[in-house]
């Protein structure tokens, strides 16, 4: 029997769905290279791309770990068998997933390397794949009892406006130290590419071109 439903509620639950996976994958593969995850909605099934930088443990042994992740979001949401479908893609540049940079960074401050140093190492990293800027901020009990925030910027960094949605990627992880949880939060501003392939298509509307001239003849 087909259920009626309307357009915004169909939005809502079209959007609940996704905030859903996305959080299940950030806990269960978060040490696995996690960085993003995409819906393709077919006539006859659901395709999730999950995408990350350590392939090969995302799918695990003999595609035991992806068929498990398979079997939980069927189970989850009462999907038949054949309904939905996983895949895992490789992302080509790490220095501008920020998802990526900020476990780095995560790793760094486990091993007891500085903040500063760490830091400066992430944004290098960043500016070197290509990216327009990038802001880090640590906030927590860094060197003292007392808390406190620490912010390294280089380059351009848009903050507001529908252009941060698509040229600005943001993540945020927590650290558990000793003396206590230490805040990540990693923002990478994405360059623009008429190609799609490290940017967003679209240019900035900020952004003015001259053309040349043509002589009238």
């Amino acid at each position: 029997m087909k259920v009626n439903i309307s357009k915004p509620r169909k939005f809502v639950t079209d959007g609940v769905f996704f905030s859903e996976i996305s959080q299940l994958f950030e806990k269960e593969l978060v040490d696995n290279g996690f960085s993003e995850v995409e819906l393709r909605k077919k006539p006859f099934k659901i395709e999730i791309i999950i995408k990350g930088t350590k392939t090969q443990s995302i799918i695990g042994h003999k595609g035991r770990r992806i068929r498990e992740l398979t079997r939980l979001i069927e189970k989850r949401y009462s999907f038949g068998e054949q309904k939905i479908e996983l895949f895992v893609e490789k992302i080509s540049n790490r220095g501008l997933c920020a998802n990526s940079q900020a476990d780095l960074l995560r790793f760094k401050l486990l091993k007891g390397i500085a903040v500063r140093r760490a830091c400066y190492s992430i944004i290098r990293n960043a500016m070197e794949s290509g990216a327009k800027g990038c802001m880090i901020t640590v906030s927590g009990k860094l060197k003292a009892q007392r808390a406190k925030t620490m912010k390294f910027l280089e380059g351009y960094m848009i903050r507001s406006g529908n252009p941060t949605e698509m040229y600005v990627r943001k993540c945020t992880r927590h650290c558990f130290l000793q003396q206590g949880v230490i805040g990540i939060k990693v923002s990478i501003m994405l360059p623009w590419d008429p190609m799609g392939s490290i940017g967003p298509k679209k240019p900035l509307p900020d952004v003015i071109t001259v053309f040349e001239s043509r002589k009238n003849f």
